[in-house]
């Protein structure tokens, strides 16, 4: 068990680092500063850089049965500090508690399920002539650029695809939520031979470092389709391998003979877990035009029965907005969108400090309307009508994002052609938001390049070689 009572450190070649710099950390729910944590510059990421260089040769010689093994008692430490870990995340998220405790858990069997994958040599040609083998090698060091959404769990998918392909890692998790990524270096400490993995917590600046720097081979990035520009246009510089898990903007198809309360309590959960705050989440709407009122009116009493508050009280079902920046973006996109539509809320924020907003769903709303186009990251979304189910797909694809989608209908074999003609990485049918470590994750057009999860996934993280050998 860690010391959540410790000060924070970096993580550096297997030592627990202090840096005069440091970063306030506020809390959500009550806006005000409650911790303090180190802020690595340039000289500790040169630190970092090296340590994991000289730890590489070492972790790339051991098997997959072995990096596979650590990781494994990287998941039982999780699980053993869920709870503490999960209360810290809690303060500095925002997000209910049972939502932080998920994390958790979903970090780590995600973290096992990922070395489970199978990645072996494939014999290409193998005569009297010639044999050809493709192998694949890991690059060397991966630098992991985390969000402030779901820190953990959006650490644990790149970090264990790097570690059980031996690669070594930096990550850097967002200057918003730093502390629950440094104790879980902590427990990388205790479970990884020293530097391969090095956690730094610092501003946006130090994310350009490690985009930049030379010494780093890969890069993961989850995060905003503009910061995931800039990350590429850096990582060019030395041809980095990149991994960008953008924004999203998804569109949920209801059509004519749904169950509208069921679909109802699973869309509003699928549009506010985590008050919205959540790539793949459900952004709009559209249902058909035989169901649009019964379907808008379940879904305001579903806002109606949302409890905002502290993610530490029992009751609350949606915390506040993380950071005061994307607080003022879904207040000025639902200001906006109060000018044109009409909102269904639910209960009013609390007293007090604190980023909150009240769950929302807003009706007639036209397409060109900024809470339909852009992507609000908040507990904030459109119902929007439709009565040909083609004018509804190409609706759905009509934006630069294509994250994800879902259409919702008892008649399976239908929705799923409907889901195979949307422009997305993921297309689910009657749900939203299931991901496994056996299946690839990503986004098309700006919501991504690449995928995790998968063998997709662990690729990412390796360079493919040819052996060619002349026999004869």
């Amino acid at each position: 068990m860690i010391d959540f009572n410790a000060p924070y450190s970096l993580l550096i070649d297997g030592q627990l680092v202090d840096t005069a710099a440091r970063l306030d950390v506020i809390n959500p729910a009550t806006g005000s500063v409650f911790a303090h944590c180190p802020a690595a510059g340039g000289t500790e990421l040169d630190a970092a850089v090296a340590a994991a260089r000289r730890a590489f040769p070492a972790w790339k010689a051991l098997g997959f049965a072995e990096r596979a093994a650590c990781i494994a008692r990287f998941a039982a430490a999780l699980e053993a500090n869920q709870e503490s870990l999960a209360r810290l995340l809690t303060q500095e998220q925002g997000k209910p508690l049972g939502q932080s405790r998920d994390e958790i858990a979903r970090a780590a069997s995600l973290s096992v399920g990922i070395t489970k994958i199978g990645i072996e040599p494939e014999v290409i040609l193998d005569n009297a002539e010639r044999f050809i083998e493709l192998r694949y090698l890991p690059l060397g060091v991966a630098g992991i650029i985390t969000p402030w959404n779901a820190p953990v769990n959006l650490a644990a998918g790149p970090l264990t695809s790097a570690l059980y392909t031996g690669n070594c890692a930096i990550i850097k998790p967002s200057p918003f939520t730093p502390l629950t990524t440094l104790r879980i270096g902590e427990i990388l400490r205790e479970v990884l031979p020293a530097g391969v993995v090095n956690v730094l917590a610092g501003g946006d600046e130090l994310g350009a470092l490690l985009t930049a720097h030379p010494g780093i081979d890969k890069i993961s990035f989850t995060g905003s389709v503009a910061t995931g520009k800039k990350v590429m246009a850096s990582s060019a510089g030395t041809l980095k391998r990149v991994t960008l898990e953008l924004g999203g903007n998804d569109a949920a198809i209801v059509l004519e003979d749904v169950d509208v309360a069921d679909v109802a309590k699973k869309l509003f959960f699928a549009a506010t877990v985590n008050s919205g705050q959540v790539c793949m989440a459900v952004k709009r709407i559209y249902a058909h035009e035989k169901i649009y009122d019964a379907l808008c009116a379940a879904l305001a009493i579903e806002a109606g029965k949302a409890k905002l508050g502290d993610g530490l009280d029992p009751g609350t079902t949606l915390g506040p907005i993380q950071n005061r920046r994307q607080y003022e973006r879904v207040c000025e996109l639902a200001a906006d969108a109060r000018q044109h539509g009409v909102f269904n809320e639910g209960q009013p924020r609390p007293e007090g400090g604190g980023y909150y907003v009240a769950p929302a769903v807003v009706t007639g709303l036209a397409e060109s309307d900024r809470l339909v186009n852009e992507e609000q990251f908040g507990p904030v979304f459109p119902v929007l009508k439709f009565r040909d189910v083609e004018d509804a797909i190409a609706r759905a694809n009509n934006t630069r994002f294509g994250l994800a989608g879902s259409v919702w209908s008892k008649d399976v074999a239908r929705a799923q052609t409907i889901a195979g003609r949307l422009e997305v990485g993921t297309a689910w049918v009657n749900q939203h938001r299931a991901t496994m470590a056996n299946v690839p994750f990503g986004g098309a057009k700006e919501s991504g390049i690449g995928r995790t999860y998968s063998r997709l996934g662990l690729e990412a993280y390796l360079e493919p070689q040819v052996i060619s050998v002349l026999k004869t």
